[in-house]
C-alpha cells in the first residue's frame, strides 16, 4: 500500500502543524564554521565556543578525579541506587545482546573457509546532552553498552552546566574518561582531536540540532551511530484502550521539547474524542504544561483508522520512534507492524519505563528512519568483519571460475593473481605475461 494510499484512507481528528522547515537556515555554515575552528585551533577555539555558548570556561576540560569523587558524594543516595538499577538492567539486556552476536567458521567448499570475527570499536565518544532536564539515563545508554562490547577507550563530552550528578553517572555507567564540553564542538573535538580530547572512531549519543548537524557534517572521519530529531510517541489503540493512560504517556513524551511528535491512531471514534479532551484536562495540572501543552498544539495528532489492518498500515507508514500498543490482543497487532525504533506491547509497557531504566535502550531512530534501522544497541560498538583461508584442495573450485570471470571483464592483474593460485608452477611465465 502506498503512502498516498494510506494518508488518504485515515481521518484526521487533529492535524499536526508541522515542523518548522525555515527554522534556522544558516545552522549547516554556523556548525561548519565551529568545526573547521576546532580543526585549526584546538583547545582555543573550545575555549572560545564555551565562554560564547555555556558563559563559562572551564579551567580544564577533563573532568578530575577529585570531581568525579564530588560529583559522587554529591549524588542523593536514592538518586545513585535507582540509577544503579538502571545501569545494571541496560548491562544485563546487552550483555544478553551481545551473547547472540558469534565468531563463524564455515567450510562451504571443501578447502575454502569464511567467517567473521566480532571485533569492538577502538575509541568511542558518547555524547551526553544537557537540555532542558538533566536526562540522568542518558548517559547509561550510550555508555554502558559500550563497556559491554569491549571498547578500549570510552570518553564522555556533556555540557559544562550539566547537573553533577550527569557527571557521577558517567562514571559509574563506565566511561574511561570525561569532559566538560558541549555543542558542536564537542562533536568537533571527538573527530579531530585536540591537545586536551582525543580523537575516537565513533560519536554516539543524542543532542540538539547542533550537535546532530556537527555528526552529519563530521561522518566519514569518524562513524556515527545515526542523525536524531526531536522525540517522538504513537500510540496505536482500538476500542479497549484508556483515555487517562494514552493522554498520560503522550503528555510524558510531550514534556521533553516543544518538536516532540506525539499522536494517537485508533480504530475508535469515542477513544479519539475521549483522549483530546483528557489531553486538554491533564494539560491543565501538569507542571510541565508550558513545554508539553505547546508540542501538543504544534505536533499532536489524532488518526481515525477504519480498520485494523489500516490501523497497522499507519503504523507501518509513520515508522516512529516510540510505538505503543493498547489493543485486546496487543502481541497479535504488534507481530504485524514492522517499522518503529522501540514496540511497547500492552498499556503497561510505557516509554516512559525504557526512557529510563527497563533495560532497552532509549535512543532510537526518529524522522522514519525506523523504515531501515533500529536504535542504540551494542552490536553500534562492535564491527563484524570477514576473513577467509583457503586450502590446496579449494584453489581449482574458485580460481576458475575467478579466472574467466577477469577475462571477461578485462581484469588481467585480478586474472594473473587468481591463476598463479591455480598453475604456481607456471608463476614466471603468467607474472611476464607470456600467457595473456
Amino acid at each position: 500500500m502506498s503512502a498516498a494510499t494510506i494518508v488518504n484512507q485515515v481521518t484526521w481528528i487533529k492535524r499536526p502543524q508541522g515542523q518548522d522547515e525555515k527554522a534556522d537556515r544558516s545552522l549547516t555554515d554556523t556548525v561548519s564554521g565551529i568545526i573547521t575552528r576546532v580543526r585549526q585551533e584546538g583547545d582555543a577555539a573550545l575555549r572560545d565556543f564555551s565562554q560564547q555558548f555555556d558563559k563559562v570556561i572551564p579551567q580544564q576540560f577533563e573532568v578530575s578525579a577529585a570531581e568525579i569523587e564530588q560529583a559522587l558524594a554529591g549524588m542523593d543516595p536514592q538518586t545513585r541506587r535507582d540509577s544503579e538499577f538502571a545501569i545494571s538492567q541496560v548491562r544485563r539486556f546487552a550483555q544478553a545482546q551481545f551473547a547472540t552476536m558469534l565468531p563463524l567458521e564455515v567450510e562451504t567448499l571443501p578447502g575454502v573457509h569464511l567467517g567473521h570475527r566480532i571485533i569492538p570499536v577502538q575509541s568511542v565518544g558518547c555524547y551526553v546532552p544537557g537540555g532542558r532536564y538533566p536526562i540522568l539515563s542518558a548517559p547509561v545508554m550510550s555508555i554502558v553498552p559500550a563497556t559491554v562490547a569491549g571498547c578500549e577507550q570510552i570518553i564522555a563530552c556533556l555540557p559544562p552546566g550539566a547537573h553533577p550528578a550527569m557527571i557521577a553517572i558517567c562514571h559509574l555507567a563506565g566511561a574511561h574518561r570525561i569532559f566538560k564540553v558541549g555543542g558542536a564542538q564537542a562533536i568537533a573535538a571527538m573527530a579531530w582531536g585536540t591537545e586536551s580530547i582525543p580523537s575516537v572512531d565513533k560519536i554516539v549519543g543524542p543532542g540538539n540540532a547542533f550537535v546532530n548537524e556537527a555528526k552529519r557534517q563530521v561522518f566519514g572521519k569518524v562513524g556515527i551511530d545515526a542523525l536524531a530529531g526531536p522525540s517522538e510517541i504513537f500510540t496505536v489503540a482500538d476500542e479497549s484502550a484508556d483515555p487517562r493512560i494514552l493522554a498520560a504517556d503522550l503528555l510524558a513524551q510531550a514534556e521533553h521539547d516543544i518538536h516532540t511528535r506525539v499522536g494517537l491512531a485508533t480504530t475508535s471514534s469515542e477513544i479519539a474524542e475521549r483522549t483530546l479532551t483528557e489531553i486538554e484536562r491533564q494539560l491543565g495540572n501538569l507542571p510541565t504544561a508550558a513545554t508539553a501543552g505547546e508540542a501538543w498544539r504544534r505536533q499532536g495528532e489524532i488518526v481515525l483508522c477504519e480498520t485494523e489492518d489500516q490501523l497497522v498500515a499507519f503504523a507501518d507508514y509513520i515508522a516512529t520512534e516510540h510505538l505503543q500498543v493498547h489493543t485486546r490482543d496487543p502481541h497479535a497487532i504488534a507481530s504485524k507492524i514492522r517499522n518503529y525504533g522501540s514496540l511497547f506491547i500492552g498499556q503497561n509497557a510505557s516509554v516512559v519505563f525504557s526512557d529510563k531504566c527497563c533495560g532497552t535502550n532509549h535512543t532510537l531512530p526518529t524522522m522514519a528512519a525506523a523504515r531501515y534501522t533500529g536504535g542504540l544497541w551494542v552490536g553500534a560498538y562492535v564491527k563484524v568483519c570477514t576473513h577467509q583461508w583457503i586450502d590446496e584442495q579449494g584453489i581449482p573450485a574458485i580460481a576458475e571460475p575467478a579466472i574467466r570471470q577477469s577475462r571477461t571483464e578485462g581484469m588481467q592483474a585480478h586474472r594473473r593473481a587468481a591463476e598463479i593460485r591455480l598453475r604456481p608452477q607456471d608463476i614466471d611465465a603468467i607474472t611476464a605475461g607470456t600467457r595473456d
